[in-house]
């Protein structure tokens, strides 16, 4: 049997919360983690740097190349007639060096009221290596993981949009090595998107709201098919609040609230003492019937099924939020804020960030700052470029600027 330690080490990442908590059994056990784990927990992670950083929300921010990823619903909205963005972050830089998720994400409006878009995500593992029980050299191995989405968007009216995405994924972390196989799987999203302006006094403001369930797909397996993973099909829900404080200078608020519809894990509550192999039996009975309910069965239960009942069932529920601020729809700064619950998977950083338009050119950038200095988070940037070409585009940039109205 060969000894894969490097490839443990990375797997490990992979079967944490979303590979962004790095602890030792130990640890975890003392804050006593119930962390809700899928498959492919890449697809969770914001892959352009203005969400990033906005502290992971973009549900309801204005639209641009990279909206299908947060909201299909919002390509009804998008502002020119084609729009690209490459994205890329370097990852776990403070741990390895060869690890990277890129991102591509287009559109290209159809008329005045739809959109087509797609996208692809690329997540690099970097090289890793198989050695026997003597510790000789076994070759190497690039595990990799890559998802490619279609999506259309349609404007309903002139305030509310509809969208939905379909999407093929693959992840083949092993390289078919140690009785296991490259897995896939296809899922789709649906999102709706809102927006209105509104005035409240002698104040003028925007408001948009979004929501969208995204993932909802076949369970994925790396070894038998009837032991299939569960896709992280999630729920988001969010706000953004637009104030124009002069026609210079533009501030917006944002919220998301993000769950995954997916089975908690079980655990016993209240005094476990002396309950020993019972008990581990139970746990390990009930956790197996978990994994094999269907998808939708999963989705409908994944509202009352946490152990600790209602209280944990909001613990399970991430928050985000920002503050973009724009001048003349040319600079952006940002600013955002990520939390998770401790017990599940504790991931809590500040988010910054800053952009740029100009004429058809853009970029963004976005730096991590976790509240724990040994995250493996830590110095994580995300860089976006974005182009944009056809009606629409002025020498702003802009990329929310209404589109025009038949």
């Amino acid at each position: 049997m060969y000894m894969l330690s490097k490839l443990t080490v990375r797997l490990s990442f992979l079967t944490t919360t979303g590979l962004l908590t790095l602890s030792v059994a130990a640890s975890a056990q003392q804050r006593d983690d119930h962390a809700i784990t899928t498959a492919v927990p890449i697809l969770t992670l914001s892959p352009d740097a203005r969400s990033a950083a906005l502290g992971e929300a973009g549900v309801a921010i204005s639209p641009d190349a990279n909206s299908m990823y947060y909201n299909a619903g919002k390509l009804g909205f998008v502002p020119y007639n084609t729009g690209v963005s490459p994205s890329y972050t370097p990852w776990l830089r403070s741990i390895t060096d060869d690890m990277g998720l890129a991102h591509a994400s287009a559109y290209h409006r159809v008329g005045q009221r739809a959109a087509f878009g797609a996208s692809l995500t690329y997540f690099d593992l970097g090289t890793i290596q198989y050695r026997d029980n003597l510790n000789n050299s076994k070759g190497d191995f690039n595990p990799k993981e890559y998802a490619f989405s279609v999506a259309y968007g349609q404007r309903l009216s002139e305030n509310l949009g509809v969208g939905v995405a379909a999407r093929f994924i693959h992840s083949n972390l092993t390289g078919g090595d140690t009785d296991t196989k490259p897995g896939n799987a296809a899922a789709v999203d649906l999102g709706v998107y809102y927006t209105k302006d509104l005035s409240i006094g002698v104040q003028d403001y925007n408001l948009a709201l979004g929501a969208s369930i995204t993932n909802i797909g076949n369970k994925i397996s790396y070894t038998n098919p009837e032991e299939g993973n569960f896709l992280p099909t999630n729920l988001k829900v969010g706000t953004a609040i637009t104030k124009e404080l002069d026609p210079y200078n533009k501030l917006t608020f944002t919220f998301d609230a993000n769950k995954l519809l997916v089975p908690s894990p079980y655990y016993i509550t209240g005094d476990t003492t002396g309950s020993g192999r019972q008990a581990l039996e139970q746990i390990d009975s009930e956790n197996r019937a978990r994994a094999s309910k269907s998808v939708v069965s999963a989705i409908l239960g994944s509202f009352g099924d946490a152990p600790g009942g209602f209280k944990e069932e909001m613990q399970e529920i991430n928050l985000s939020a920002g503050l973009e601020y724009w001048y003349k729809d040319l600079l952006a700064v940002r600013a955002g804020y990520f939390y998770e619950h401790p017990q599940k998977g504790a991931r809590q950083y500040l988010s910054f960030g800053a952009g740029l338009r100009y004429q058809v050119f853009g970029v963004d950038a976005a730096y991590l700052v976790p509240n724990d200095k040994n995250n493996p988070l830590s110095q994580t940037l995300r860089l976006s470029l974005h182009f944009n070409f056809g009606e629409g585009a002025n020498t702003s940039g802009a990329t929310d600027s209404p589109i025009p109205t038949n």
